[in-house]
């Protein structure tokens, strides 16, 4: 791989912070099968990933200091 397919630093003016470049051969569009958080609330919503303890933990809650 040469130093031209790599993801560089640059400086974002103003400001102490940097961000990368994209990395090559991807793209900062999303793709509809990228969202897991979205298939773990509808699993839950659904009831399909649920075991024994499922109930008791929805119910059970820390201690307040």
């Amino acid at each position: 791989m040469s130093s031209t397919d790599r993801q560089r630093i640059e400086r974002v003016p103003g400001s102490r912070r940097v961000r990368l470049t994209p990395a090559p051969g991807t793209s900062a569009e999303p793709v509809p099968g990228d969202d897991t958080n979205a298939d773990v609330a509808a699993d839950a919503a659904s009831g399909a990933a649920s075991g024994p303890n499922d109930d008791r933990l929805r119910r059970d809650v820390p201690p307040h200091y």
